[in-house]
């Protein structure tokens, strides 16, 4: 008897094994099991098959990013974080304006902090398919396409990609990579956000509805250096890569179990992250996280940036140059 496989998104073999059923325990949008594989060449994790037609229905209209509107305690701490990274990468560009793109940026509040960092910004574009932003978007003064990355048809090129938690969402990641790249220019800098397979709570909770998988709207879920692998072949340098804290992923994945044993209980209309205990949780593993990655833990988020490869030696340097000689290259470091 054969043995199950399925073809890799990434490396397109399939030399794969069966990695875990999972299911939507966040807004379940579905009772059906989810199987997740794992390739052995390249070790990413993937959905098979993913819901490409389905998109309506896992992403229902209180899902998180569609939410707009006030934010927790917990985001608000994130943005604070978010504005001192996003404010070290503008002091690094270039130029007398700057032209800043958020694939997947919904109404465009990251935009926003972005504008009020950087005085230079003079264009803010997203690009997203939630029809219900664009309104948002447009009333805070970002440009807006609704439609896939792959789609999006301009003449600019940015200064500046925010590619913040949309990898993993996508069918064809290298497709939407290369996209990107055309989008960028010379001397930009794409700013990407990814889980990380190879993490603590990826293991711990791997047949517990490990939140990594964001069931079923992870589609493609990345190691450290098979993402390395992927940005090169789409002609972008990986210029630094860190670790850091994923505490939705351990929050996720702490309350799908509790409720299994029916030790806290889940409304059957609310979203899991509406739940009083999420914020609670979020802040503890949070903590626990930014704790492990001082001390360079791979947790179970990524922040990579990339550049565009260079063509010489010289070009290598210069870029070198301006985003920092000497920063930790992170691409898998034991």
């Amino acid at each position: 008897m054969t043995a199950p496989s399925a073809t890799c998104p990434i490396c397109r073999q399939s030399h794969t094994e069966p990695w875990a059923v999972a299911y939507d325990v966040e807004y379940r949008t579905s009772e059906d099991g989810f199987q997740y594989w794992r390739c052995l060449p390249c070790g990413v994790l993937f959905l098979d098959p993913p819901p490409i037609t389905k998109l309506a229905e896992i992403y229902p209209s209180n899902y998180y990013a569609y939410s707009g509107g006030k934010q927790s305690l917990v985001h608000r701490v994130k943005d604070r974080l978010d504005a001192s990274l996003f404010r070290r990468l503008l002091r690094q560009l270039p130029g007398r304006t700057l032209r800043v793109l958020d694939i997947g940026g919904g109404d465009g509040w990251l935009l926003g902090i972005i504008r009020s960092l950087d005085g230079r910004v003079t264009l803010t574009q997203v690009v997203d398919i939630d029809p219900g932003a664009e309104e948002r978007a447009r009333l805070e003064g970002h440009e807006y396409f609704c439609g896939r990355a792959e789609d999006f048809q301009t003449d600019v090129r940015f200064d500046l990609i925010l590619m913040l938690n949309i990898i993993e969402h996508v069918a064809d990641p290298a497709a939407v990579l290369s996209r990107a790249r055309e989008l960028l220019a010379p001397t930009g800098l794409i700013l990407l956000k990814t889980p990380n397979a190879n993490s603590l709570d990826a293991r711990l909770f791997r047949n517990r509805n490990w939140g990594g998988y964001h069931c079923p709207r992870h589609w493609v879920i990345f190691e450290g250096e098979t993402l390395t692998r992927v940005a090169s072949e789409a002609h972008l340098d990986v210029r630094r890569l860190t670790y850091t804290q994923g505490a939705p992923f351990w929050t996720v994945s702490t309350m799908a179990w509790l409720a299994k044993h029916e030790l806290i209980s889940i409304a059957g209309d609310r979203p899991m992250v509406r739940h009083p205990l999420f914020p609670i949780l979020s802040a503890a593993f949070g903590a626990l996280d930014l704790t492990r990655s001082s001390i360079g833990a791979k947790t179970s988020q990524m922040f990579v940036e990339l550049i565009p490869s260079s063509s010489s030696e010289s070009d290598r340097q210069n870029h070198s140059r301006r985003f920092g000689v000497g920063q930790r290259r992170m691409a898998e470091t034991p």
